[in-house]
């Protein structure tokens, strides 16, 4: 009888085993259909197969050739790569679409010119990253799995970018949320919210945060979810100097008139072309409320959202290309330099020679040396 009790036992630990992991299939899918959806990219085959994931050859030179599983994690803006070494960490097995600059199709790169010349073009690709990581050169089992990943990661790059700052914001809290989730239930208790917060570096009193969630928590269930979620963030968050810069330019009205933002273009923000145009154009691209949109007007969200995209920053877009006049001689501009200037070979252990200062005396340029603390 006992063993009977201890089978049945086994059989029901099994079944509820298997019960959970279908549920966490379930949610899984359901975070990843949501982000697919905020991207524009829903149902899209090239993102469901990254989706899914499969097995690449990673290529590092003519005798290195390894299969490696590689998969879009739910978030879609993370790729998570299978790694044998033995002191790898979660953080090491992850990198970020972010960090991508571009991917190329075929022997494109100098690894695979080198090291695949064996394998059709077709089955080729290249993952370039932005900072000094290694490209990542891989080969696909057929050229349509090799066409889902390069169309794929595009795509998403591409949506990425056009994604205005409140679908940032939420994909981003989403995706925090979905690591502070613990039984990825998709609510948050109390417990919860503080690994939410400690995952977006966020200090705060945890009596603060318990009274904001008590706040936030309408459905009186002792935890948040979904527009909830957002809410306690928004609160959590709140810019005060924001505010008032809002109030100042606002006056005593909710929302600024095409007049009272294109004054605050022109005295605030310094904007050359500040006028009802600029300002119609910047309401038009920020403004989350349609009715606010149509008796064009900004509320207080769209200006928050205007403030941190790329037209709002105090860095003037139009200098992302030389814009300086640059065909003078050469003796008309000033040289920057800094310690590492009068190397001539290696930094670590090549020779110093005020040669390399000199080469620059026959064509008649002035030198500004950048001295740093402890090295110059």
């Amino acid at each position: 009888m006992k063993s009977v009790m201890q089978c049945l036992g086994v059989q029901r630990s099994r079944s509820q085993g298997h019960s959970r992991e279908l549920y966490l299939q379930e949610q899984s899918l359901k975070v990843a259909a949501l982000n697919g959806q905020r991207l524009g990219l829903q149902d899209d085959k090239d993102l469901q197969a990254l989706l899914k994931g499969g097995q690449l050859l990673k290529v590092k030179s003519n005798s290195w050739r390894r299969e490696r599983f590689y998969k879009l994690q739910e978030d879609c803006k993370t790729i998570w790569q299978e790694s044998r070494k033995v002191m790898r960490t979660p953080e090491s097995q992850l990198f970020s679409i972010e960090d991508i600059q571009e991917v190329r199709m075929g022997h494109r790169t100098e690894g695979l010119e080198k090291f695949a010349r064996d394998v059709p073009e077709d089955r080729c690709f290249s993952i370039v990253f932005k900072d000094q990581r290694n490209t990542l050169d891989l080969i696909a089992p057929s050229p349509a799995d090799a066409q889902h990943w390069v169309l794929g990661l595009r795509k998403i790059i591409h949506h990425s970018g056009s994604m205005d700052q409140r679908q940032k914001l939420q994909h981003w809290i989403h995706s925090c949320l979905r690591k502070a989730d613990k039984n990825k239930d998709n609510k948050m208790s109390f417990k919860e919210v503080q690994n939410f917060l400690k995952e977006l570096n966020i200090q705060v009193d945890d009596s603060y945060a318990r009274k904001i969630f008590r706040e936030c928590d309408h459905s009186q269930t002792d935890s948040l979810e979904d527009e909830e979620i957002e809410t306690f963030y928004k609160m959590l968050t709140q810019r005060k100097e924001i505010d008032r810069i809002f109030e100042e330019a606002a006056g005593s009205e909710e929302a600024l008139s095409v007049d009272q933002l294109v004054a605050f273009l022109q005295h605030q923000q310094q904007e050359e072309a500040a006028g009802p145009a600029l300002a119609l154009s910047l309401i038009e691209r920020y403004e989350p409320s349609e009715t606010a949109k149509a008796q064009r007007q900004m509320t207080k969200d769209g200006f928050l959202m205007y403030l941190l995209s790329a037209d709002g920053s105090a860095f003037n877009l139009a200098h992302r290309r030389v814009y300086q006049d640059m065909g003078q001689p050469l003796s008309h501009y000033l040289v920057s330099s800094s310690h590492n200037t009068y190397l001539l070979e290696d930094q670590l252990t090549g020779p110093s020679s005020t040669e390399a200062y000199i080469r620059w005396g026959p064509a008649g340029a002035g030198i500004v040396h950048k001295a740093e603390a402890g090295l110059a």
